[in-house]
């Protein structure tokens, strides 16, 4: 069993947790249990090191502001909140070039949680995962 802490200051604040490509680049992801597959920002996809090129073709998807296009790539290695996805398809999406500002770069979807069981407690602030 892993906990971790998170800190939300109003109750309008996401969750935000840490992630690691490869075991070489960290960033930060919001925790979205509406959301069905983790995206992230292609800018962390190509400084993790892959190349842009590299992608296993495009989707549309359906968001909370409309339909977008999406590209699909396979990360050899993802880790967050204690837990390693090997060969984990992810979405990407250029967030900076459609004008998307945020602290964090991108979501975790339930496709990352899915094997595990995964528990929120808000009262306490953390996430404990079994």
């Amino acid at each position: 069993m892993n906990k971790f802490i998170f800190d939300r200051k109003t109750n309008e604040d996401v969750i935000i947790v840490n992630a690691v490509i490869e075991g070489k680049y960290e960033f930060r992801l919001a925790l979205d249990t509406a959301a069905t597959h983790t995206t992230i920002d292609s800018n962390v996809l190509y400084f993790s090191g892959y190349e842009l090129k590299d992608s296993k073709g495009e989707k549309e998807i359906e968001t909370s502001n409309g339909i977008i296009i999406i590209e699909i790539y396979q990360i050899e290695v993802l880790n967050s909140l204690g837990i390693n996805k090997t060969n984990f398809e992810v979405q990407v999406y250029d967030f900076l070039a459609h004008g998307i500002l945020s602290d964090y770069d991108g979501v975790i979807g339930l496709n990352f949680l899915q094997d595990n069981k995964v528990c929120i407690d808000f009262k306490n602030s953390e996430i404990v995962i079994d």
